[in-house]
Order: structure tokens, then sequence, then C-alpha cells
């Protein structure tokens, strides 16, 4: 990549949500998911040729803007098929005092084992929702998940632990 700024293909871009994570979040649905789950309510996130190519500078510049920004989450689609740029936008969005979500329909201990362009994501994010959608689990009643296999996870502590940590 050299000196090129990074890139990200996303499917949008929600500045002022209220579902995907703890307080006004700005949701990144990151294009393209292997996992394509019976019942998705993203499926159009599913092809990695769809969606657009954003520059990760642009998405943090409307991050910038906003006052009533909590953090930044990222949805999908699957957020770690395009790890590195992921953690190029947490790490920007850490820079401005926000905290990042990540959702993944692989498991923590799925992800652990991924290679350096995952676990950087991991070591930049707070939260990790993990987990595939499951529709025969579909919940509306727990927050943050969409089936109750999924679970909310402190990212830090788990890492350290080696071994999942539900968020408290």
């Amino acid at each position: 990549m050299g000196g090129e700024e990074p890139r990200i293909r996303i499917a949008g871009a929600q500045d002022d949500s209220i579902v995907d994570g703890r307080g006004v979040r700005y949701a990144v649905f990151a294009q393209g998911c292997p996992h394509r789950c019976p019942g998705c309510h993203n499926p159009e996130t599913h092809d990695p040729e769809g969606g657009r190519w954003e520059a990760v500078g642009a998405l943090l510049e409307s991050m910038a803007v906003n006052p009533l920004l909590d953090g930044l989450t990222l949805s999908g689609g699957e957020p770690f098929s395009q790890a590195g740029a992921c953690a190029a936008l947490a790490r920007g969005a850490r820079s401005l005092g926000l905290n990042v979500w990540v959702y993944s329909g692989y498991a923590f201990e799925e992800l652990i084992g991924m290679g350096p362009e995952a676990r950087a994501l991991l070591d930049v994010c707070d939260v990790l929702v993990d987990g595939p959608f499951v529709l025969s689990e579909r919940t509306l009643e727990a927050p943050f998940v969409g089936s109750r296999n999924q679970r909310v996870l402190d990212l830090p502590a788990s890492l350290r632990a080696g071994a999942a940590v539900p968020l408290g």
C-alpha cells in the first residue's frame, strides 16, 4: 500500500445509531461476509464485490464533526474480512476519544488464532459481539445481539484472560 490512505469496502454508514452498542454510535457496515447466515438482517452486505470503497480518513472526518458520538461500531458484513482497514479505522476512532465495538460471525476463540491483522483489530476494540446469527435462536429481548448464541464480550479482559469474558 505504501503511502496510500487505507480504504475499506462498505455497504454504508450511520452516524447516529443507538442499537449497535452503548450510547450514540457511528456504525460502519463492512461489505462482504463469508458466513451468509440464514435470516441475516443485512443480506445486502454478503457480496464482497458490492457496496462502495470509502477512504478511512473520510469516515474519520465524519466522526470528528459529530460531538454526540460515544463510539464507533464495526458491523457488517464481516469486519474481520477487512481486518487491516477496520483496524486503521478503529485506531483513528480511538484517537478521537471514541470507544470501539466490533461485531463478528466468528467466535472469539476463532478470532484470536486468525493472524496478525485480526489480532491488530482485536487489540484496538473495547467490545466484541461474537458468533453467527442463528435464526432459530433469534431474540429481540437481549441487548445488542440478534440471536441468543451471540456473546457481548469485554475484549481487553478476554484477550488478557485468553478466554471469553462477558461485558459487565
